[in-house]
């Protein structure tokens, strides 16, 4: 049994708003064992969306479709899906009472515009909305020979999920395929896609009733994989034996196999290792800093870190002598070391992460390129430092860096 999820309204097409509540969906379907094959967003206009719909209806069991169930005039779900289906609308004496006692409850007086929200799919059953006007509607039908099951959902997210939970997971539960899916997540860190994909794809081609997906970003690989079975026990069993694999091939690069991000690792081994950190940035602008804090209990370990963009901080503050920027620059392998060894000192520190480079667009020269970046991690015994040339805009670049300086405090608290 597959789904297809249609999110309907013009906004969602614009800058300015996303659509979420399809990742809400498609993890309750998938714990049914059924698969989202199809997403589409659709804007107010009542030919595109009776064409999506008759799309839908050919090649999904499952349509669901959020949105679109409002009083006014660009509100069409129930419309335009009659009409893709070929069979008439019906206004519900039931639900215009519910309306009607919905706006005298809160003492106002119901616009005539409000009554479309009681016109139900001849053959639907109406899903009340505890939590606005909106009400759902669930059918089962046959169209053009195939059985169908279509939802309409309202599209605010604190009506969409109470209602679905309650009311349409039941009902899908007892005509669902009786199989779960189960999903893993492995993260590699500072290694390009392909190369991760050359070491992975020896292992997960020999599971052909896996999936296995690889999604590269900055400094980060991710391997979603997803198995199905009778139960929840038997699919995560699947996945887990390739996870294991997968862990073994991948090493020392794989640092999670659990989803979690960098961060929550590195404080993971900091906090198990009752180690001390402190940072002292240039380029990423205090990323690598914000990042170690975003997770709770940070406290712990992390004492506490300088933006040290001009060179005046870098002398006054890290204690790095002005001869070194002047005979090497504030771009260099002897200033990232100097700014790690230097915060390290004055935090009192375990470990001191320094990171020097140029983010761009502008101030870079073809000895020292937009995109270079020096990180350095120091420890009082010896200090490490890595040289990279990162690709792409600015805020890329950062958070290359802040990747790689999170990186090497992993490999070390890890070895």
């Amino acid at each position: 049994m597959n789904a297809e999820i249609i999110a309907i309204g013009s906004e969602l097409l614009t800058p300015f708003r996303q659509d979420t509540n399809s990742l809400f969906l498609t993890d309750r379907l998938n714990t049914l064992g059924i698969e989202v094959d199809f997403k589409s967003v659709v804007g107010d206009d009542r030919e595109h969306l009776v064409n999506a719909a008759r799309i839908a209806f050919g090649r999904a069991d499952v349509i669901l479709f959020m949105g679109g169930l409002g009083p006014t005039e660009d509100d069409l779900t129930r419309e335009c899906v009659a009409e893709a289906l070929g069979i008439e609308l019906r206004r519900d004496p039931g639900l215009t009472g519910d309306l009607y006692k919905w706006f005298a409850g809160r003492r106002l007086k119901m616009p005539e515009s409000n009554l479309k929200q009681a016109d139900v799919l001849a053959g639907a059953v109406s899903l009340p909305n505890a939590n606005g006007t909106a009400p759902g509607q669930w059918l089962e039908t046959e169209w053009a020979d195939r059985k169908l099951v279509i939802a309409l959902l309202p599209g605010p997210p604190r009506e969409i999920k109470p209602l679905f939970d309650e009311q349409v997971m039941p009902r899908l539960r007892a005509i669902a395929p009786g199989e779960v899916i189960a999903t893993r997540v492995l993260k590699v860190a500072m290694m390009g896609e392909s190369a991760c994909d050359e070491l992975a794809a020896k292992v997960y081609k020999k599971y052909r009733d896996i999936q296995t997906t690889i999604l590269g970003g900055a400094g980060e690989v991710q391997l979603h994989l997803r198995g199905r079975a009778k139960t929840l026990e038997l699919a995560k069993a699947k996945v887990d034996r390739l996870a294991d694999e997968l862990e073994d091939a991948l090493d020392p690069h794989l640092f999670s196999s659990a989803g979690e991000s960098l961060e929550q690792i590195v404080g993971y081994y900091l906090d198990m290792r009752g180690v001390t950190i402190a940072t002292a940035e240039s380029c990423t602008g205090g990323l690598v800093a914000e990042r170690l804090t975003a997770v709770a209990g940070s406290s712990r370990y992390f004492l506490g870190g300088v933006i040290a963009y001009s060179n005046d901080l870098k002398t006054g503050f890290v204690d790095i002598q002005p001869l070194l920027i002047k005979e090497h620059g504030a771009v260099s392998r002897e200033i990232a070391v100097a700014l790690a060894e230097g915060i390290r000192k004055r935090c009192g520190a375990q470990l001191g992460v320094g990171v020097t480079g140029i983010a761009g667009p502008g101030g870079g020269s073809e000895e020292k390129p937009v995109g270079l970046v020096y990180c350095a991690l120091a420890d009082g015994k010896k200090t490490e430092v890595v040289q990279k040339n990162f690709p792409g805009d600015r805020e890329r670049v950062r958070w290359f860096a802040s990747q790689q300086a999170l990186d090497m405090v992993r490999r070390k608290l890890s070895a």
